[in-house]
């Protein structure tokens, strides 16, 4: 018998399919929460923010440009275009739930959602702009001058233009995967291959930093953990320094923060360097540079199975 079917056999005993619909599963992952309540003029008015190409300098880029929300909340690209018509250097990473993570880009610098907002304002590479720009061109549309004028007091500025973005993006929860209804207690939603899928995530360890209610984006890691994946990649880069370009410490070398690994099949390519094409290229380095580890056939193609459980919804469709 293949080690396969052997553990197949060994899923009842584990309590896999244990718990009744709608009983909450004891397990260290939990289900995304519902999106907080918000004032919704300060939604909409984010919403038409986020789409709004007059943000960068030359109207050439918004936020949904790189962020595309068809294709999980991320770019479909190793390095999304900025508003010059080259690469940033660094891989766009999702923006649902990422209200749910501590930090904010690969390297942690950004504390808020509205600190994130600023930095990619008037990133050189990205948007390009400036404050007084953008302040002046919205000010000047009659649209968003009464949009403003209904939502804040003090109607544009660019503390409430970063507020409005940021409360936006705070509803962008991609909520109703598969594996979330699994937690909240529907364990038939999920095969049985899945449900093994998900035991092999935990003991394998994968679960020590994809963890918490966004599996992952709570923690800081070393990327290359049992190996030194960038000598075995070569062409180094700046980015590739990660937390170490914020704090200049030497312990923060090739440190990054954690991803999400919700809506992770839909998110192609993977790493701040893009370097992963597939889903199964991500896996065979996290085991290889993180876990120093060799899966077997059948417990890789799992844990991949359960991997694609975790794509959730957005405006009641999958992404």
């Amino acid at each position: 018998m293949s080690p396969f079917f052997y553990c197949l056999l060994l899923v009842p005993l584990l309590g896999l399919s244990a718990g009744a619909v709608g009983e909450p599963l004891h397990e260290p992952l939990k289900p995304l929460p519902a999106a907080p309540e918000q004032n919704p003029l300060r939604v909409e008015l984010g919403r038409q923010l986020f789409n709004e190409p007059r943000l960068s300098v030359n109207n050439s880029l918004s936020c949904a440009s790189c962020h595309q929300l068809k294709n999980g909340g991320a770019d479909d690209k190793a390095f999304s275009i900025g508003f010059n018509g080259q690469p940033v250097t660094i891989n766009t990473p999702s923006v649902f739930n990422a209200s749910l993570n501590f930090r904010h880009f690969w390297n942690g610098r950004a504390d808020t959602l509205e600190t994130q907002v600023h930095t990619v304002v008037q990133s050189p590479s990205e948007m390009g702009s400036n404050w007084e720009y953008v302040v002046q061109t919205l000010s000047a549309d009659p649209a968003y001058h009464r949009a403003f004028a209904n939502a804040y007091p003090d109607g544009v500025t660019q503390l409430n233009v970063q507020n409005a973005l940021a409360t936006y993006e705070r509803t962008l929860l991609s909520a109703n995967s598969r594996f979330d209804q699994y937690l909240k207690g529907n364990t038939d939603i999920l095969t049985t291959e899945e449900k093994y899928g998900y035991q092999r995530f935990k003991d394998y360890g994968c679960i020590t930093c994809h963890q918490g209610v966004n599996i992952g984006g709570n923690i800081f890691q070393k990327f290359g953990v049992m190996g030194d994946y960038f000598k075995t990649r070569g062409n180094p880069t700046e980015t590739d320094l990660g937390r170490y370009l914020v704090t200049k410490d030497e312990e923060d070398r090739n440190v990054f923060k954690v991803p999400s690994l919700r809506n992770v099949a839909v998110t192609a390519p993977y790493f701040h360097d893009g370097s992963a094409k597939t889903l199964e290229d991500a896996v065979d380095v996290m085991f290889t540079f993180q876990l120093g580890r060799v899966p077997s056939a059948d417990d890789k193609g799992l844990i991949i199975l359960f991997l694609k459980t975790l794509t959730g919804e957005w405006e009641g469709k999958p992404l």
